[in-house]
């Protein structure tokens, strides 16, 4: 029998009890709807243009000062990333490639294709801490088009890792079911999957941990579920605060028969604790809620993204950013 979310926490966090100390988010802090388009996807946060986003086809920015407008037209990007020196990553999956928006503004493609074969749709990043570069390479919608196979035929949704070399490896084949978020510790210890098949009756709705090796690969042995929600939407963006609790984007406010239900795991925020325990969960009414990113001088706003509407709210430790670090880290 399923619990409904509220009796959940209650198992993780007693009811009643006080631990607002340590609460992931300020006390009595509520999210607040920021913009009602333009927010996609990828919200990656940048200490002078301010919030980056994917939507309506393009890279939006989202000022300081409160104002929307594009930064590049026609982008056709997802996932968005800065990189330890500054310059932007963004998954492609209009073009089905990978970029670098170098701090001149100039256009790098990274990678466009995998032993001669397109990718599918390049969709979220990380980065680890050698500036190593992780992104997972899902399928939505018609399946048609796809390249990439294994020896046996079978069309592959897999993890990709680009070298500082500029070398690419594809580290998770079949593992993940369909990988969508990503996410590496500060330490290089752990690589964080979204596995989230969304038009699959029976797929996944799981978030793994891998074990992540020196040379940057993953043992499918290693893998290990932190949390599934079953059938209902799964996990999508992630990221991390500097006490190691993981903010996952996920869940849904609207059933999409027969392949999602809405039950129990609303659509919003899971936060997760660095044991992989669920600690409490943020709701946004507003379908499909598909990643966060940490932003503001202090780094303690969380800024969520769903169904093309932008959100925020404020939290109690600062986020774990690639770039810019945050003070003392």
């Amino acid at each position: 029998m399923k619990l409904p979310l509220a009796a959940l926490l209650c198992l993780v966090v007693p009811c009643g009890l006080a631990w607002a100390d340590d609460a992931p988010f300020v006390a009595n802090a509520k999210p607040e709807m920021l913009l009602k388009s333009g927010a996609g996807e990828g919200p990656a946060w940048h200490p002078k243009w301010g919030l980056l986003m994917s939507g309506d086809g393009n890279i939006n920015r989202y000022s300081l000062d409160g104002k929307l407008s594009v930064l590049r037209e026609g982008a056709g990007t997802n996932g968005l990333l800065f990189d330890r020196r500054g310059r932007l990553l963004a998954c492609e999956p209009q073009f089905r490639r990978f970029s670098r928006t170098e701090l001149d503004g100039s256009i790098t493609v990274l990678t466009k294709s995998y032993r001669g074969k397109r990718y599918n749709q390049p969709n979220d990043i990380a980065v680890d801490s050698k500036g190593r570069i992780y992104f997972s390479d899902p399928k939505y919608g018609p399946r048609t088009n796809m390249e990439i196979v294994d020896k046996a035929g079978r069309k592959i949704e897999g993890v990709y890792r680009i070298d500082t070399n500029g070398s690419v490896t594809r580290i998770i084949t079949h593992e993940a079911d369909r990988p969508n978020g990503l996410l590496v510790t500060p330490d290089d210890r752990y690589l964080y999957v979204a596995d989230n098949n969304n038009n699959t009756v029976g797929g996944a709705h799981k978030l793994y941990r891998f074990d992540l090796n020196k040379d940057g690969s993953v043992s499918a042995k290693s893998r290990k579920l932190i949390f599934d929600w079953g059938t209902e939407r799964g996990p999508d963006g992630m990221t991390l605060d500097v006490k190691g609790r993981l903010f996952v984007a996920g869940g849904r406010n609207k059933p999409v028969p027969p392949y999602e239900t809405a039950d129990t795991y609303k659509g919003g925020v899971y936060v997760f604790s660095p044991k992989g325990k669920l600690l409490t969960f943020v709701h946004i009414p507003r379908d499909e809620v598909t990643n966060c990113a940490f932003g503001d001088a202090d780094l303690k706003t969380l800024y969520i993204t769903a169904g093309g509407t932008l959100w925020s709210i404020r939290t109690t430790a600062p986020g774990r950013l690639v770039w810019p670090k945050p003070a003392g880290d």
